[in-house]
């Protein structure tokens, strides 16, 4: 009996060390000065944080992923697209890096690193505010320019804002 328990113990932890529990959500309401009107994003790529402005001295600040060195940006866009579960075609200058990836990934594949859904910058397409893939990611220096966010966090942003909604992303 004993050997019976030790073993489903023993099972019972492995199959624990293979679950990843999921990331959880950390919008987190703060305090807020700067200027920005109620309603438009700013990100602070040295802080590693996206705040959407509430209004009032609020905003509601979230963990992101920035562009590693060289891949970073500053200036202002607005949000031109809204997408669910994209599909991703990497750009040409990820192929030259990672040759081995498909010319697309579906949306909602584990393999999309684009995650639950993503919010397009104007400016030619090449820049987005999207979920991720590897949430260990967020919090880091890691795109090549987009702006990662835990899957929670963006479904979370993607619902509150529309198009047009100003982004500003600062040092």
């Amino acid at each position: 009996m004993r050997h019976a328990s030790l073993s489903l113990m023993a099972a019972a932890l492995i199959a624990a060390s293979f679950s990843v529990a999921p990331a959880q959500a950390r919008g987190e309401m703060v305090a807020f000065s700067g200027g920005a009107s109620a309603g438009s994003i700013i990100i602070k790529t040295g802080e590693r944080r996206l705040y959407y402005v509430l209004g009032d001295g609020r905003a509601i600040r979230y963990p992101v992923g920035v562009g590693r060195a060289g891949k970073q940006w500053t200036g202002q866009a607005y949000i031109d697209g809204k997408h669910i579960k994209p599909a991703w075609a990497p750009p040409a200058e990820v192929r030259r890096d990672k040759p081995s990836l498909p010319d697309v990934i579906p949306g909602g594949s584990p393999r999309n690193p684009m995650g639950a859904a993503a919010l397009t910058l104007s400016g030619g397409g090449e820049y987005a505010i999207h979920g991720t893939n590897a949430p260990g990611s967020v919090g880091g220096f890691v795109s090549y320019g987009c702006i990662r966010m835990l899957n929670q966090d963006i479904v979370d942003l993607y619902d509150r804002v529309s198009f047009g909604t100003t982004v500003l992303v600062t040092r």
